[in-house]
């Protein structure tokens, strides 16, 4: 039996996936509504996190942040689960915050993986999500499987927290690659070069990313990727700069990155869009970075 807590834009469709790899799944949500979710993905719906892992095998939380996952797994929840039960934590987290659950899990004989996911809801109804996975080697491949149903790519990346951690800083250079091809588009623009033009030029030089081939089409279409809360996002840059800090590494450009990040939190508030510090920028330009219309759109 898996106990599947958090069942927002991700961990629905992982529900859904994990159900039909074959595997019984009873989840639970602190939003109520959400329990047609569960069963329309053929999952059992719980009334609270300790319910719907009484007895569990293994325990997924697929939660948005820090908060969330240490709001609910406590003891009671990790004292529900059955021996020798495995905690696999998809969420937003990080390694600093993970930590003092992690020794909580093992004192009570829970095996414990990070496994931040990368991709988006429609990667998630996929069943290709990327995995960046922190633990014990053995306690990987004993849920490779299960892991399976849900993504394309496990990546074994190290220790505990090596999972957090990797997740990260795949998101630093994303985000910092979204601000930087912004502030190059904008000053194009301004220049008198067309932004489709360069995007393209871009894309096939040795300037390119993956945000400029898979991601920059949205954002020239308007769309500032509206499935992660900009107050999230911020979380996780602030905790990429800590971790630099407390490391001694040098970190001028996650500071600027985090910094824009800022001023677009303040700007918008915490609302939903992976792109909106790019809206920011575009703002201050006075100019926006969208596609002319073709004719007849």
């Amino acid at each position: 039996m898996i106990c599947l807590i958090g069942l927002g834009r991700m961990g629905g469709h992982i529900c859904s996936n994990l159900v039909r790899a074959g595997y019984q799944v009873r989840a639970y949500d602190v939003d109520p509504g959400r329990r047609v979710t569960a069963w329309a993905g053929g999952a059992r719906f719980a009334d609270s996190a300790e319910s719907a892992a009484a007895g569990a095998d293994v325990l997924i939380t697929v939660l948005p942040g820090p908060e969330e996952v240490s709001d609910v797994v406590g003891d009671a929840v990790l004292q529900a689960l059955a021996s020798n039960a495995t905690w696999i934590d998809m969420s937003s987290n990080t390694p600093t915050d993970a930590e003092p659950l992690r020794r909580r899990a093992t004192t009570h004989g829970v095996s414990v993986l990070d496994a931040p996911m990368g991709g988006s809801p429609t990667d998630a109804a996929a069943a290709r999500l990327r995995l960046f996975v922190g633990g014990e080697g053995d306690v990987l491949a004993r849920h490779q499987p299960l892991l399976s149903a849900v993504a394309t790519r496990v990546t074994h990346v190290g220790g505990h927290g090596a999972g957090y951690t990797a997740k990260l800083l795949v998101n630093l250079l994303w985000f910092g690659q979204a601000v930087a091809t912004a502030e190059a588009l904008l000053l194009a623009q301004r220049a008198g070069i067309d932004v489709d033009v360069l995007a393209k030029t871009l894309a096939s030089s040795p300037a390119s990313s993956a945000f400029i081939r898979d991601d920059l089409p949205s954002l020239l279409a308007g769309d500032y990727l509206a499935s992660f809360g900009l107050d999230h996002i911020l979380d996780q840059l602030a905790a990429v700069t800590a971790l630099a800090e407390r490391l001694g590494t040098p970190h001028s450009l996650a500071d600027a990155v985090r910094r824009v990040h800022e001023d677009a939190l303040e700007e918008y508030g915490p609302v939903d869009g992976e792109l909106l510090a790019v809206a920011l920028l575009e703002e201050r330009a006075g100019t926006l970075l969208r596609s002319a219309p073709q004719p007849g759109e």
